[in-house]
């Protein structure tokens, strides 16, 4: 049996509580993250989940962080979760283009790598209410930068015993992402825009959840709070499965020996993703660099640079909205972990960040970052490496991927590193469909994104997926746009408390 795992709030709550407890919270109390109390290293060898598939190698991952689920419960979630959803049964394929394997992980319902956890967390949460017999209706708050909220939606659209209300910027999305969301259909979905970026949106679901008053007028009308954002640790979890499996199909198909290193490249807002690879590296796969890539918005970039978290510069709209974030939630999590797993010492951190918005780490805990590396990329670096690698290879990426295959691009001319390289590919082409045709010079302005798509099928032979034509000519369902101030109103009113 594995070692049973329990979550702890980085900010001082001390109580620990089982998995299932911390994915129904979401939030810890105190406003901090759920960590583990220990990362377990994998039972079986790499070479051993090589022959696994993608399903059999996610029960072998997440069976020792979520330790309190049954196999039975575990494996009904995993089956359920990634099924025919997704339009590939490898379900995260590996494909070599331009001395990188870009490790492709939108082939699911909504084509964004959020696909590969909103697909199970529903599962997830709803197995945890009836293990913690709750009567609650389960509230799902969440933020989004784009993709996150459609993948949500998506997850919990008419799932019995949850709502999902779902706020994103109302400028900061790109057509597509919000075509997906506003039409989306079930009755316990709530899409709701706000004048002001995806801080302003992630910032005030936080306040909202750690009302305590509010908390308390939600239970005595019987509902809870629980969020799909990458701050619930359900969201983390299965994102640690892909980069064990795609370290073992390299292994499988001869690309690398036993033990050796590979690099990951992650477009990286939030730092939940590298943050995943981070806890696999943990786990026992050998990571040799984890290169965040940044936007304009490089925060990261500088904080990887000098020890110096500044969120205190100008929000900056990008092609690559979805990592249009100025405060990383999941950097806590690893702030967290480099100070020793010292609670004390993070929520000092985060109380800077709140007042001063910015936080500087010692010299001790920078130490402790030896294995990542940042980078940036510039919008004009962005486009060039779409149609660079479109031109010398036919395979055609997305702005977000080509924000980390830029940085790699300079981060091999700068170190001359020849390591094998996974490159986390977390979005289709076709969601971001104007700013990949003007990066192949093929923008026309007078038509619109979905016109634009079946152009950009007939550059690339790639056939657009049924997440982009199902909602060509949908009915738009959610209207609903709100102040940055009004969004508790926006809550109360959707459930009528």
């Amino acid at each position: 049996m594995p070692k049973e795992v329990l979550y702890s709030s980085t900010r001082g709550d001390k109580w620990s509580i089982k998995a299932s407890e911390a994915i129904l919270r979401g939030l810890a109390p105190d406003g901090g993250l759920y960590v583990p109390n220990h990362i377990p290293h994998l039972e079986k060898s790499l070479r051993e989940i090589a022959s696994l598939s993608y399903q059999e190698t996610a029960y072998e991952v997440m069976k020792l962080l979520l330790t309190d689920y049954t196999e039975e419960e575990l494996k009904y979630c995993i089956s359920h979760a990634y099924d025919s959803k997704f339009d590939t049964e490898e379900i995260a394929p590996l494909s070599e283009a331009g001395g990188a394997y870009f490790l492709e992980l939108y082939h699911g319902s909504t084509i964004a790598f959020k696909d590969m956890a909103l697909s199970i967390l529903p599962y997830l949460m709803t197995t945890a209410a009836k293990k913690n017999a709750v009567k609650n209706e389960i509230v799902i708050l969440t933020a989004t930068s784009g993709d996150t909220g459609k993948a949500a939606l998506a997850g919990f659209a008419d799932v019995p015993g949850t709502r999902i209300i779902v706020f994103y910027p109302k400028h900061g999305v790109s057509p597509i992402q919000e075509q997906q969301m506003v039409t989306q259909k079930g009755d316990n979905t709530c899409v709701i825009g706000i004048e002001g970026n995806f801080d302003d949106a992630q910032n005030g679901v936080k306040k909202i959840f750690t009302d305590a008053e509010l908390r308390s007028v939600m239970d005595s009308k019987g509902f809870q709070f629980s969020s799909a954002n990458s701050i619930n640790i359900g969201r983390l979890v299965p994102q640690i499965v892909y980069y064990v499996y795609a370290y073992s199909r390299l292994l499988k198909e001869g690309r690398i020996a036993d033990d050796d290193a590979i690099n990951v490249v992650v477009p990286t807002g939030n730092f939940g993703n590298i943050l995943a690879a981070y806890y696999a590296s943990k786990m026992g796969v050998p990571i040799a660099k984890l290169i965040c890539a940044s936007n304009s918005n490089k925060v990261l970039f500088d904080f990887f640079q000098t020890g110096e978290y500044d969120r205190n510069r100008e929000f900056v709209l990008t092609s690559s909205p979805s990592m249009d974030i100025l405060i990383s939630s999941n950097l806590e999590r690893l702030i967290y972990h480099i100070a020793g797993d010292n609670s004390e010492a993070d929520a000092a951190y985060m109380e800077k960040l709140t007042k001063e918005g910015k936080y500087e780490i010692t010299d001790a805990m920078k130490e402790k970052l030896s294995d990542f590396y940042g980078g940036f990329a510039t919008e004009e670096e962005t486009f060039a490496t779409i149609k660079d690698l479109f031109e010398k290879s036919g395979y055609l990426i997305d702005t977000h991927t080509a924000v980390a295959a830029s940085v790699y691009n300079k981060y091999k001319s700068e170190t001359g590193d020849k390591t094998v390289t996974v490159i986390a590919s977390t979005a289709s082409p076709y969601k971001f469909t104007r700013s990949v045709m003007t990066a192949l010079g093929r923008n026309d302005e007078s038509k619109d994104d979905f016109e634009l798509a079946d152009e950009l099928s007939e550059v690339s032979g790639v056939e657009i997926p049924a997440a982009v034509s199902s909602i060509r000519n949908a009915e738009i369902r959610h209207k609903t746009v709100v102040d940055r101030t009004e969004m508790e109103g926006a809550v109360k009113a959707f459930l009528g408390i």
